[in-house]
């Protein structure tokens, strides 16, 4: 099932992972644009996607828009990225862009096609892994220094900025890690494949 375009409210069309994967069968499959980091990209993706990060994507706005129609679905682990793309995307002129609802899990569930690579852990996971380490440390730190509590506190202020903004200051640096960048991107290499026939 898919639902209908951006709201007034700013929220992205959307489309199940059921209704995906009978599309993905028929002769004009949706064109999928993966915008997770290549590592999390090459760890699993769904076969004839494009990877097209995020911050690549809001880097070339202008020359990728060209390249992807209504017919383009985004995908990302759980929604989120893909729904501030699809903001992008939208912005730039590309009308209707969806996003895969609940991301490549919800794909997964499905026991839908899944091409694997090398393990890594999903970039949400590692925020959470991140800012609980920091949490915890600096409150057990606070036993000795009370200062320390602070830092839990400003850990705290900046998960609640990233919820009411729908962005990620520490996702965003955590993504430039090598443990992340997996295969390095070229813009002309991606728009090359955007620019081929569907998978």
């Amino acid at each position: 099932m898919t639902r209908n375009a951006p709201t007034a409210g700013g929220s992205a069309a959307t489309i199940d992972a059921a209704t995906l994967a009978q599309l993905m069968g028929t002769a004009q499959p949706p064109r999928l644009v993966d915008v997770r980091t290549p590592g999390e990209f090459e760890t699993a993706h769904i076969p004839g996607s494009h990877n097209v990060p995020l911050d690549l994507l809001r880097a070339h706005l202008d020359d990728l828009r060209t390249h992807l129609d209504e017919h383009v679905v985004l995908v990302c682990g759980s929604g989120q990225r893909a729904t501030a793309a699809a903001a992008d995307l939208a912005a730039a002129g590309v009308a209707t862009p969806r996003v895969l609802n609940g991301g490549l899990g919800a794909w997964q569930a499905l026991d839908a096609p899944v091409r694997a690579g090398r393990p890594r852990w999903e970039l949400e996971r590692q925020v959470r892994l991140v800012a609980g380490s920091i949490v915890l440390g600096s409150v057990v730190a606070s036993t000795v220094i009370p200062r320390a509590k602070w830092v839990a506190a400003g850990i705290g202020t900046g998960l609640t900025v990233a919820a009411l903004t729908n962005t990620c200051t520490m996702a965003m640096l955590l993504a430039k890690l090598p443990y992340n960048r997996g295969p390095r991107l070229d813009i002309g290499g991606v728009i090359a494949a955007l620019a081929g026939p569907r998978p």
